[in-house]
């Protein structure tokens, strides 16, 4: 079983995770606090494989949970989760050893999608005896082993949560104003997701003229 610290100071949203993460095979909650403090002496004190890590807490930033649990050594990995829709968050997370970013609110499919990944990331982690080995582990882990030359994960991650947020589909404009990217950059991304049959492109009628187009996460991707 993959043991999981749930770190989330809002008391109804920790709950929904304890009981989501319970809900996935495989998984099981070695614990939930409700600061970063509390986290850093639960994990002194107790083995944990995975911390799914709210990044503003009361007491500390989760950035500063994240330094914290490197410096002291401890090979846990981190789901960040969050409320901003902040790429420079996304990417200071990722160089503290974040393995997986998870934008609030989600649902239970899109925890379950990052928790199965990174599941599958630890089984495959002990099979690996030469490059191509590693590429497809990280594959694994970050949902795709290599983009389009331009695209990132990061942006990537938030413009996909954004579509499942938004299950009614979102425009390449809307898209881009809420990821804080260009529309054209915005569009890329999702005709990328199109093409890796994880949305579909459905016209809007409204007004006179051209259909706007919308995108929508799949059924299978949501």
């Amino acid at each position: 079983m993959i043991s999981v610290l749930v770190v989330e100071d809002e008391e109804i949203t920790a709950e929904a995770n304890r009981l989501y993460v319970g809900r996935v095979p495989g998984f099981t909650v070695s614990g939930v606090v409700r600061s970063g403090g509390e986290a850093l002496r639960f994990l002194g004190g107790a083995p944990v494989d995975l911390v799914l890590l709210d990044m503003y807490l009361p007491d500390l930033p989760g950035l500063e949970v994240c330094r914290a649990i490197r410096a002291r050594g401890l090979l846990c990995d981190v789901i960040a989760v969050t409320s901003a829709r902040d790429l420079e968050m996304v990417r200071a997370a990722v160089s503290l050893g974040v393995s997986q970013y998870l934008l609030k609110p989600f649902t239970f499919a899109a925890l379950k999608e990052k928790l199965e990944r990174h599941a599958r990331f630890r089984q495959e982690a002990g099979q690996i005896v030469g490059q191509g080995d590693v590429d497809r582990v990280l594959g694994t882990l970050r949902g795709t082993s290599r983009l389009p030359k331009g695209l990132q994960q990061d942006t990537l991650d938030v413009v996909a949560a954004l579509l499942r947020e938004r299950p009614e589909g979102l425009s390449a404009q809307a898209a881009g104003l809420a990821a804080g990217v260009s529309r054209v950059t915005a569009r890329r991304y999702l005709e990328y997701l199109v093409d890796i049959g994880q949305a579909a492109r459905v016209p809007r009628y409204g007004g006179v003229g051209r259909p706007e187009l919308l995108y929508r996460m799949t059924p299978r991707s949501s």
